[in-house]
C-alpha cells in the first residue's frame, strides 16, 4: 500500500519546482487521496551565484542539502535534474528511478542567429565547461562568458550582458515554455550533452520498500540504461559535474550506443569515442569507453584541468 502522505524535497528554482510539481501531479493522479507536499531547500549551488561552478569546488553542489534533509527524515524523496547528481551517494540513500528523457540537446538563444552564423569573436554565455570546450573546438574565435542563475536569469543575460548568444539545455527551455526563444538546437555530434541531461532522477532511502514501490512507475528502462552508462563513464573518469566530460547514450531495441568526450577547457585538445552493446551491460559499456578515452589522452587532459582548478 502506498503511504497516505509523501514529502518531496526540491530546489526552489523555477525549473526545479516545475520538475517536482510534475512528479507530485503524477503521484496524485496514480494514487487518488495521497497528500503530496513540496519542501523547498536551498543548496550551495543556489547560494553562490557570483563564482563559476567549477571554482566552487566539491561535488553535489545542487543535492547535498537535500540529501541531508532526507537523512534527517524531513523528506521522503528528492527530485533532481540528472545532470546535477553525483555518482556517489551518502550511506542509505540512492537513485531509484530515472524518468523518460526530454530533449537532451543544447539550445542556442540568440537574436535569431544560428551557431554557424555567429560573428567572429562572438560572446557566448554558458554555465558549463563541457559546452565551452566543445564549441571552442569548432570555433576557437568565440569568447566564452560564464553565466550563472536560473533559466530566466540566463536568458535575460543575452541583453543585460550584451552577449551574442546564450547556450542552455533544451529540456529546461521546453519544460518552462521558452521554446519560442530558441534560434537553433545543436546536433549532439556538435555538442554532446551533459551526463544525464534531460532526465530526472528520484532519490530515496534504500531501506524504505514502501516508498520504492510507490515511485517505481517513474522509471523508464531505456533512459535508465542510457543514463547509467553515461554515469559509469563519469565515475570511472573520476569527474564531477563541472568538468569538460560529456557522454550521450541512445537505445534502439536492446542495443545501447554510447558516445563520450573529454576535452581541455579551451577545446585545444580532446578525445572522443563510442561503444555499443546490450543494454544489460550499460555500466560496463560506460567503464569500457571511459578507460579507452583515458588511455587515448583523456587522463592527461583531466590532470591538467584539475591542476588548473587547484591553482585558480
Amino acid at each position: 500500500m502506498p503511504p497516505k502522505q509523501l514529502r518531496i524535497g526540491t530546489r526552489a528554482s523555477q525549473l526545479a519546482l516545475w520538475q517536482a510539481n510534475w512528479v507530485k501531479s503524477e503521484l496524485e493522479q496514480r494514487y487518488p487521496g495521497m497528500e503530496v507536499t513540496l519542501t523547498k531547500i536551498k543548496t550551495i549551488g543556489d547560494k553562490i551565484l557570483d563564482v563559476p561552478l567549477a571554482q566552487v569546488g566539491g561535488k553535489g553542489l545542487f543535492v547535498k542539502e537535500i540529501e541531508e534533509a532526507m537523512l534527517r527524515d524531513e523528506i521522503d524523496i528528492a527530485v533532481h535534474s540528472m545532470k546535477d547528481v553525483p555518482t556517489d551517494f551518502p550511506d542509505g540513500l540512492g537513485l531509484y528511478c530515472i524518468t523518460e528523457r526530454e530533449d537532451p540537446r543544447d539550445a542556442v538563444i540568440s537574436r535569431n542567429v544560428k551557431f554557424s552564423d555567429l560573428p567572429q569573436g562572438a560572446r557566448i554565455g554558458t554555465s558549463a565547461l563541457r559546452r565551452q570546450a566543445q564549441l571552442l573546438r569548432v570555433r576557437p574565435d568565440l569568447q566564452m562568458c560564464i553565466i550563472r542563475g536560473n533559466v530566466e536569469t540566463r536568458i535575460r543575460k543575452l541583453d543585460e550582458d550584451r552577449l551574442d548568444a546564450v547556450i542552455l539545455a533544451a529540456a529546461g527551455l521546453k519544460r518552462l515554455g521558452f521554446t519560442e526563444k530558441v534560434a537553433e538546437y545543436l546536433d549532439v555530434d556538435l555538442s554532446i550533452p551533459a551526463i544525464g541531461q534531460g532526465a530526472l532522477g528520484i532519490e530515496c532511502r534504500l531501506d524504505n520498500s514502501e516508498i520504492k514501490e510507490t515511485i517505481a512507475f517513474f522509471n523508464h528502462p531505456q533512459t535508465s540504461a542510457a543514463v547509467r552508462a553515461e554515469r559509469a563513464l563519469l565515475k570511472r573518469c573520476e569527474g564531477g559535474c563541472q568538468v569538460p566530460i560529456a557522454a550521450h547514450g541512445t537505445v534502439e531495441g536492446d542495443q545501447l550506443r554510447l558516445v563520450g568526450f573529454i576535452a581541455a577547457v579551451d577545446g585545444s585538445t580532446s578525445v572522443r569515442g563510442e561503444v555499443s552493446g546490450s543494454i544489460t551491460e550499460a555500466e560496463q559499456l560506460g567503464i569500457r569507453l571511459a578507460e579507452r578515452l583515458l588511455d587515448q589522452g583523456g587522463r592527461q587532459i583531466l590532470e591538467e584541468v584539475y591542476k588548473r582548478e587547484l591553482d585558480a
